[in-house]
């Protein structure tokens, strides 16, 4: 077995594809839907989807002449945490996949280094690291719970929000109080 393949797939696990009834003819497709809990650490530092939350697949196989290409939209929570002011963050995402799985010993299998395309097992894909992939890259690395969210006040840590308007922590060096005395003289 080439080293770039999992030992083993496992076919009753939710993010696995099976194509047994997918005819090895170009131009055959068959669309998939169904509803998989999310993987473990599907996100980023800040934010992602938590896991086991309810993943909407709504999928096409097509058989082409090297493989299956699966393509279409995942659906799903994201959880977080906004970047400016740690507020929790929660709103949906939905993602395009779209992958080419190369049947074993294709042309394409045989031409391509491991990483490129993507590789059946038998009748089996595997379709969690391309959809880990679009889920990753579609997340901000820095997500805020607003686009004007102001943030933290940097000394007191308190919501800029929740501050007045002359909010100030400046503190005098009194080396300096003579002079701040001059500024008030010429106000």
């Amino acid at each position: 077995m080439p080293k770039h393949l999992p030992t083993h797939l496992d076919p009753r696990s939710p993010l696995v594809l099976d194509t047994r009834d997918l005819p090895r003819r170009p131009g055959v497709l068959r669309t998939v839907e169904r509803t998989v809990p999310a993987p473990a650490d599907l996100g980023l530092e800040l934010i992602g989807v938590p896991e086991g939350a309810d993943l909407s697949l709504d999928l096409r196989l097509e058989s082409v002449s090297e493989g299956v290409l699966v393509s279409g939209t995942v659906t799903g929570p994201i959880e977080g945490e906004c970047g400016r002011c740690l507020r929790p963050i929660t709103d949906s995402l939905v993602v395009t996949i779209q992958e080419l799985y190369a049947y074993e010993h294709s042309t394409t299998d045989e031409t391509t280094d491991e990483f490129e395309v993507g590789r059946m097992q038998g009748d089996l894909i595997d379709l969690e690291p391309a959809l880990r992939d679009a889920v990753v890259l579609a997340l901000p690395n820095n997500p805020v719970c607003r686009q004007d969210c102001p943030g933290l006040c940097p000394e007191c840590g308190v919501h800029r929000d929740e501050l007045p308007a002359d909010h100030s922590h400046q503190q005098f060096d009194p080396r300096w109080a003579g002079l701040s005395q001059l500024i008030r003289q010429e106000e």
